[in-house]
């Protein structure tokens, strides 16, 4: 299987120059936590509400603040023609609960997630890399 068929495709991007009001906003309206953040279709960071409450607020931005100021620009991802198993052991190993899926353009064509794997995968694998996903450090 190949992580192209579990991905989430639907995915929301904000911009560098985004404001973390609106990000926020977006996540709120959307009930989730974390967006890959794009130029165009080029990956350049991703951003979770934890990077916006602590990277941003905590430390005095202003709602206006650009994403880019709050966004983690390294990021791992995997390509969409990866095996599941590969990407599994990826997130398991480096206790990513969400990553982005680029196509062999580099573009961002979708993000896997736990909750992609939870609900679509029911492979032995698939619950071992959950496990190892979710255990503290």
């Amino acid at each position: 299987m190949k992580v192209r068929d579990i991905m989430s495709r639907d995915v929301q991007v904000a911009r560098p120059g985004d404001s973390i009001q609106n990000v926020a906003g977006r996540m709120a309206a959307g009930d989730f936590g974390f967006m890959p953040v794009a130029e165009g279709d080029q990956l350049v960071g991703t951003v979770t509400d934890r990077d916006l409450v602590v990277r941003a607020l905590a430390g005095g931005a202003g709602v206006d603040t650009p994403v880019s100021e709050a966004m983690t620009t390294t990021v791992e991802w995997r390509r969409d023609d990866e095996d599941l198993k590969d990407v599994l052991k990826c997130m398991s190993d480096k206790q990513i609960r969400r990553l982005p899926i680029l196509d062999q353009d580099n573009r961002l064509v979708g993000v896997v997630s736990l909750g992609d794997l939870s609900i679509r995968v029911k492979e032995k694998y698939a619950g071992e890399a959950l496990e190892d996903i979710s255990r503290p450090n």
